[in-house]
């Protein structure tokens, strides 16, 4: 009879943790939006401005979408229209501008077009975050070291609260005084930077990370 009811008391208690975490992940969602930048058909292969690790980087980004659909959080895909002189992707009307199909809007989830780097320059994004009530950012997209750094350092001085999360975002090769640096070198240098000085920028964690509430 004892051993029953250690056994009922620990399952309750069990239970009882279970509810105070699920409760304590709500609440630090609580306010926060999913930021979903560029991720257009011509980062992809085949497209005309292909990334490394477009593809993986877009199945984070699902999973990362997924989980904000599941616990019905606001969610926002920035769409780049390229209107400058000497464009050569992201045109207007074309497939390579159309969102991927792996994080595909529904109906009900906002999509804001721009035509700079920043995602605030000359669009909406902050009015509708400010009518939604949103002070923290989840951000991931594309490219690493131009729209997602932009907006995210434009976010910061904005007022809100901002977390990278580094495996759904993705750039390629740039070229510095004839030298080639890789995509990866990129990634990291550019998230060390934005999260110095104690995250001031914006925090930086995986999608696994987010998945499990940390």
């Amino acid at each position: 009879m004892k051993n029953l009811f250690k056994i009922t008391v620990t399952i309750c208690l069990i239970f009882i943790s279970l509810i105070k975490i699920n409760a304590q992940k709500k609440r630090n969602m609580e306010n926060t939006a999913l930021l979903i930048i560029d991720v257009q058909n011509d980062y992809f292969k085949g497209g005309k401005m292909t990334l490394a690790g477009a593809d993986e980087a877009g199945k984070k980004t699902q999973q990362v979408l997924e989980y904000f659909r599941k616990n019905n959080l606001p969610v926002i895909n920035i769409r780049h229209i390229a209107t400058n002189k000497g464009a050569d992707f992201f045109l207007p009307n074309t497939k390579g501008a159309e969102i991927n199909s792996i994080v595909e809007p529904k109906n009900d989830e906002k999509v804001i077009v721009k035509h700079y780097p920043n995602s605030f320059r000359d669009t909406e994004l902050l009015e509708y975050l400010q009518s939604k009530g949103i002070k923290n950012l989840v951000i991931t997209g594309m490219m690493t070291d131009v729209c997602v750094e932009s907006t995210t350092r434009a976010a910061f001085d904005l007022g809100f609260n901002n977390t990278i999360i580094s495996d759904a975002t993705a750039t390629r090769d740039r070229e510095l005084f004839g030298k080639i640096v890789k995509a990866e070198e990129i990634q990291r240098s550019f998230l060390a930077g934005i999260s110095t000085l104690g995250n001031l920028y914006a925090g930086v964690i995986t999608t696994s990370d987010l998945l499990k509430g940390k």
